[in-house]
């Protein structure tokens, strides 16, 4: 991230510096957004660990240069607060990097599913 600066790094630096990115999204501007995740391999009694999960959101203007950056790592995601009252629907560049979001927090909480599959199978 010392490598990038706002209003001067461009889409081919970007590209250069840290590859093609996991997800990209179009609104008033581009949004690209890279994902860092390491797991543990040990197996002990089944359970994996989520050691890293870092999340990179750039903002890319119409010129190509980068407007805005935004880090978040394991620990941030824990501290997002959800509202869970808001039941409308709200398209753009903030609900798509808030559903991001909420779903990268769920895979922390969760990172093999298990919970999902308990349910499912009624166990």
């Amino acid at each position: 991230m010392k490598k990038i600066q706002v209003n001067s790094t461009n889409k081919n630096d970007l590209i250069k510096i840290f590859g093609e990115p996991s997800t990209r999204s179009s609104f008033d501007n581009d949004v690209w957004i890279y994902i860092e995740r390491k797991i543990t391999n040990t197996h002990f009694f089944g359970k994996r660990e989520l050691i890293v999960n870092n999340v990179l959101v750039l903002e890319i203007d119409d010129r190509g240069l980068l407007t805005k950056v935004d880090f978040y790592n394991k620990e941030d995601m824990k501290k997002i607060k959800f509202d869970k009252d808001k039941t409308s629907i709200v398209y753009g560049k903030k609900s798509f990097v808030y559903d991001f979001l909420a779903s990268m927090r769920q895979k922390i909480n969760d990172p093999l599913g298990v919970r999902k599959k308990r349910r499912e199978g009624g166990q």
